[in-house]
């Protein structure tokens, strides 16, 4: 849903700390459309929508403690983290004990106008305001690859190539290693190697033959680093079976219920299972430093685009696989 529009207001009446910023663009993900869709597990009803942001600061009240100056052009990293719990003592605010994530447990940026924390704004001169909207969404793999620690020449399988998968194919591919993405559908596939440039694709709608090719591009050996981004439970359950002996099995989709596999061949392969969420301040400022390098390359992303009026009427055209829809954006 869209949220009501405060005027905007000068520093004064912002909290300490806090920054008013003027949304200008709002990227759409699985996560908003999980939501739409009633199946996203950490959500309450009603909500504004709306975490991958790239904004305009209006007003600002931190004091000079951030460096950040009114006109500056910023992404905005949407895990409000509470900085007393352990995970924020162990520099690891992304899984804070009482994270609240705008958008999702609480009121995100389908706004005009909204109130954030200004540590919370990561600012680039060079970034488009699109660029700026999609650092949450690369946060996403960036955080993934880095806690699998890739090393590079091994095999890693990417399970899913929507934009999650997308985003731990682009940097995965920073390690150098040898990539595979698996997918249902073929127009994603497609997508992956044509504009990503990934060399082996393998359609999962049957999941039988998909094993035989993997095992035949791995040498029967499979891949040694398996990320699911899928959000899907068959799928994160199979993925098991994907993964080599010594292996990292990394679950980087989010799906409601419960994982199950067999402990005897878990523990014969001594596999090492983790999930990971979000991602870091570090990350943000390391995402904005690879695309204005040109490192990362953000041109392939965008597939759709409507104005916050037009949005509504064009949201489920976008859930249509035949809309071929990667990332949807909306412009404020």
């Amino acid at each position: 849903m869209l949220g009501e529009t405060p005027a905007p207001s000068d520093s004064h009446a912002l909290t300490p700390g806090d920054a008013l910023v003027r949304v200008h663009r709002v990227g759409v993900c699985g996560t908003d459309i999980s939501a739409y869709r009633g199946k996203q597990p950490f959500f309450s009803y009603p909500r504004v929508l709306g975490h991958e942001l790239g904004v305009e600061i209006v007003a600002l009240n931190d004091g000079g403690a951030t460096g950040l100056k009114f006109g500056d052009k910023c992404s905005v990293e949407p895990y409000i983290n509470c900085g007393k719990c352990i995970a924020c003592r162990n520099n690891r605010p992304n899984c804070c004990v009482n994270l609240k994530t705008l958008g999702v447990h609480v009121d995100g940026g389908m706004t005009e106008f909204m109130s954030v924390p200004a540590r919370k704004l990561h600012a680039s001169p060079v970034l488009s305001l699109d660029q700026l909207a999609l650092v949450e969404t690369l946060g996403i793999g960036a955080h993934a690859v880095d806690r699998a620690k890739l090393q590079a020449g091994e095999t890693v399988l990417v399970i899913g190539a929507g934009p999650i998968g997308l985003s731990v194919v682009q940097f995965a591919q920073l390690e150098n290693v040898n990539l595979i993405v698996m997918d249902v559908s073929a127009a994603r596939l497609e997508f992956c190697a044509s504009l990503f440039k990934v060399p082996h694709q393998i359609s999962a709608l049957n999941i039988e033959k998909a094993f035989e090719e993997l095992k035949a591009l791995t040498k029967g050996d499979m891949p040694t680093v398996v990320f699911d981004a899928t959000g899907n439970l068959n799928s994160m359950m199979n993925a098991f079976r994907c993964t080599a002996h010594g292996g990292r099995l990394v679950f980087v989709g989010l799906a409601i219920g419960e994982v199950t596999f067999s402990d005897p061949d878990f523990h014969r392969r001594e596999l090492t299972l983790m999930a990971t969420r979000n991602s870091t301040p570090s990350d943000f400022k390391r995402i904005i430093h690879l695309i204005e390098s040109g490192r990362i390359d953000t041109t392939p992303w965008i597939t759709h685009r409507a104005s916050a009026e037009a949005m509504p009427g064009e949201f489920e055209n976008w859930l249509k696989p035949e809309s071929k829809c990667i990332k949807a954006m909306v412009e404020f």
